[in-house]
């Protein structure tokens, strides 16, 4: 069904201005789209997991839609869905790909760790991290999470026992000669997992899908109050986590950070 004037009117004001209260309108008028699309995917069952993918599709057709090249919103978004829910299905090992800033900001965590690591003769802390880079402690776990879930498919794959684990440790210690928390990596990567099933897919969607608290709450169905209270709480139960890895390391002993 091709856009009407008011979409194409807004869509060029969002092209021009990229401004986020647009975008979220355009999202909110197109969300029953991404939801046929994922119910559809999922042969008529209500899967929560199906319609985050598709609404992370809608948001990149949001972003990506060009109002002046005479092609309906709803045919280019639905490509677009389609595409990120072919995508889910074939790696269902990490349903969220991880985009380039997740990447960049564990690049950064990686690089300040090195530097750390040599100065201090040891791991350093997450609080330590975050002071060299001048960052939230929740951006240093999400930056070692972001590492760790460029694997998380690995580990599953291979199995879930004793054997596959040392494989992955190996595997990590290799490609990543240098990176004094490689084994703190294994953990990292599931401080996600042991988050409650609701508190996880938000973690993912505000820092792997790059979506802000308002476009969650559109997601989800709960406020955007509700949002900054699960994130926080899930924050602070993966610090706890990750201090907790670290303390049993031996490497470091944090305040917990």
């Amino acid at each position: 069904m091709p856009a009407d004037t008011d979409d194409i009117d807004l869509f060029r004001q969002y092209r021009d201005t990229r401004s986020r209260s647009v975008r979220n309108e355009l999202v909110e008028r197109h969300m029953g789209l991404a939801a046929h699309i994922a119910r559809r995917a999922g042969r008529g069952r209500s899967d929560d997991d199906l319609r985050q993918v598709a609404m992370m599709g809608l948001v990149k057709s949001v972003d990506r839609f060009d109002p002046e090249r005479g092609v309906a919103f709803s045919a280019f978004a639905g490509r677009t869905i389609e595409g990120e829910l072919k995508r889910h299905f074939r790696d269902r090992t990490w349903s969220v790909r991880v985009p380039r800033s997740a990447k960049e900001l564990h690049l950064s965590v990686r690089r300040a760790t090195d530097e750390l690591g040599h100065t201090l003769g040891r791991a350093p802390t997450v609080s330590e991290l975050a002071t060299h880079l001048d960052l939230d402690r929740d951006d240093i776990v999400a930056g070692l999470a972001a590492g760790a879930a460029q694997n998380a498919g690995t580990l599953e794959a291979s199995g879930t026992g004793d054997e596959a684990t040392s494989d992955r440790n190996a595997a990590l210690s290799t490609s990543e000669e240098g990176f004094e928390l490689a084994e703190h990596r294994e953990v990292v990567g599931r401080l996600l997992d042991r988050l409650p099933e609701r508190e996880r897919r938000i973690v993912e969607l505000r820092f792997f899908g790059e979506m802000s608290q308002s476009e969650i709450a559109a997601a989800t169905g709960i406020s955007q109050m509700h949002v900054s209270r699960l994130l926080r709480r899930s924050f602070e139960q993966m610090r706890r986590s990750l201090a907790d890895s670290l303390d049993h390391t031996g490497n470091a002993t944090p305040d917990p950070m």
